[in-house]
């Protein structure tokens, strides 16, 4: 969050708590006050007026840094207004000296593109509605802008529950609003089933069939009391009100449950866990074991945000989130640079050749080229 920091401070919108946590990191060693100097001398003078929550919120950088098989890429913006942002690249040597060298963007014609808002409802009724920008409907239940999609809070049943299923395919993403007010963000190659409306007398029941999935849940109060449950893979997570992010993919061993705020209870195999702020569950699908740990939550919520956090993942971990997003498929044609660790953040909608054009000139892959939707690497 330095930079965060960093913005606040050349901004004068800085408290005098993140002033002192400012300070200790500028004086933390020669680097930052190099960093904070570079920063400092090629920021904007007609930079005013910055919202830096929501610069932060869509902030996208890459600083690059050669380490000992593991490398750090971060491209950082800081936004002025809608239409102006500051953006630059940074280089750190291995002598801690920090100058600027720009990555030229590179040029590949390619059918493979950044993600967007889409999905498709599947009703009651069985018959499929693709949900895309320019596909607008209003119906008793619903309503949707092709972006999001919206159900009725006045409508409760004490009858039958029917359900709706949204499935958010490859290169894609959308965000639902339950009938009970509850929030959904779904990431791509995600599978979602829910009442069209709660029944008033028993728990509110979602099934997350697969992907992943940011809950912020209507508190319980504001439902007599009644529970919300989000079933998944014999798992069961049963909260009162929180947010909390379940990632449950088909083609990965692991299904990790984040907390955000507030508490849950997961149920697996007759046994509970209570998971707390910071903490993440991860359920093992080969062994059905369950650990917790303590995590950073924003790396694992980023992508709700428009950004992919890595935190020492694997360029092959990162090509696998990657693929999902821009719907893509991979080939390493030399297998030892798949293990290579980075650290960094990437825009959502960054050019993919970008991305890999970075990772290029960190030497750690030779070259890559495009066939149709597939990416080699070399």
């Amino acid at each position: 969050m330095e930079f965060k920091l960093i913005i606040k401070k050349l901004t004068n919108t800085i408290s005098k708590e993140e002033e002192i946590e400012f300070n200790d990191w500028y004086n933390e060693s020669k680097r930052h006050k190099n960093y904070f100097d570079n920063v400092k001398a090629n920021y904007q003078n007609d930079v005013y007026n910055v919202d830096v929550e929501k610069g932060w919120n869509a902030v996208s950088k890459r600083i690059i840094k050669p380490k000992t098989n593991k490398y750090v890429f971060w491209r950082y913006a800081a936004a002025a207004s809608l239409a102006l942002f500051l953006v630059y690249n940074l280089v750190i040597n291995k002598k801690d000296s920090l100058t600027t060298d720009p990555v030229t963007p590179v040029i590949v014609n390619n059918n493979i593109k950044a993600g967007t808002d889409k999905a498709i409802l599947t009703l009651e009724d069985g018959s499929d509605l693709v949900l895309e920008k320019g596909n607008e409907l209003i119906t008793t239940n619903l309503s949707t802008n092709g972006s999001e999609l919206i159900y009725n809070q006045n409508n409760k049943s004490n009858s039958e529950i029917v359900y709706n299923y949204l499935t958010i395919p490859r290169g894609a993403q959308f965000f639902v609003e339950l009938s009970d007010g509850t929030k959904v963000w779904l990431n791509s190659d995600s599978k979602l089933k829910y009442p069209v409306s709660f029944n008033r007398e028993s728990s509110r029941k979602v099934e997350l069939i697969y992907g992943e999935a940011y809950f912020d849940v209507s508190p319980s109060t504001e439902h007599n009391g009644s529970s919300f449950i989000v079933n998944n893979n014999n798992q069961q997570i049963e909260v009162l009100g929180t947010e909390f992010n379940v990632k449950a993919y088909n083609d990965e061993s692991n299904i990790t449950t984040t907390l955000v705020h507030g508490k849950v209870n997961i149920k697996f195999q007759g046994e509970d866990q209570i998971l707390l702020p910071n903490q993440q569950s991860v359920l093992n699908k080969n062994t059905n074991s369950i650990s917790i740990n303590n995590v950073d939550v924003s790396h694992e919520i980023s992508w709700k945000s428009g950004v992919f956090s890595f935190n020492n993942k694997s360029l092959k971990e990162i090509m696998v989130v990657l693929s999902r997003w821009y719907d893509f498929e991979v080939e390493f044609k030399n297998k030892k640079v798949e293990n290579e660790e980075f650290v960094g953040v990437l825009g959502k909608n960054e050019k993919i050749e970008d991305i890999l054009a970075n990772i290029k000139s960190l030497g750690m892959i030779k070259d890559f080229k495009f066939e149709d939707k597939k990416i080699f690497i070399e």
